[in-house]
């Protein structure tokens, strides 16, 4: 949904939405998103606060496994006009800047936000389980389902002398 910048009244707007968003290559969204939001203008600052969900598809970062995983973020942004980042030929933002926006041609994307949050708040390390037992190290068998009979207690070669060292100390 496209928001029109100038045509949002003194009081602000109020949207609710449900709409499939267009997906691409850094996150696969399963399910339309469901969002609240509430966009105010202060000047040229455009705020967008509100909550938004959808379900995305993820790989566990243990098992490799493919799963689906219901997202909620809550959003916080301020849009600023881009004209205002084009004066500058190098602008770094600044910690109190991260959740800041730029819009163009008096136009904001309500798509490209919802995309962002909800991307925003994947884990970094997406689990298919609490307790998923991910993959042998030596054979490559899915811990999940089945048990292999792989031998893990060897130590890292580098690691070797602190075990001596504890062993030492024991006797001691």
């Amino acid at each position: 949904m496209k928001v029109i910048i100038s045509e949002i009244p003194e009081e602000g707007i109020e949207i609710e939405l449900t709409e499939r968003i267009s997906s691409d290559e850094s996150i696969k969204l399963l399910s339309p998103v469901r969002a609240s939001l509430r966009i105010d203008k202060k000047g040229p600052e455009v705020i967008v606060t509100g909550t938004a969900s959808g379900d995305v598809e993820l790989h566990c970062s243990r098992c490799l496994k493919i799963f689906d995983m219901n997202v909620d973020s809550q959003i916080n942004v301020v849009y600023h006009p881009a004209t205002e980042i084009n004066k500058e030929e190098h602008y770094e933002l600044k910690g109190d800047e991260l959740d800041t926006g730029f819009y163009k041609n008096d136009t904001l994307d309500t798509d490209d936000l919802l995309r962002e949050q909800l991307m925003l708040n994947v884990p970094m390390k997406p689990l298919c389980l609490p307790d998923c037992k991910g993959l042998c190290p030596k054979c490559g068998a899915d811990l999940n389902v089945t048990q292999c009979n792989c031998v893990t207690s060897e130590i890292d070669s580098r690691l070797a002398v602190l075990k001596r060292l504890l062993e030492k100390k024991s006797k001691t």
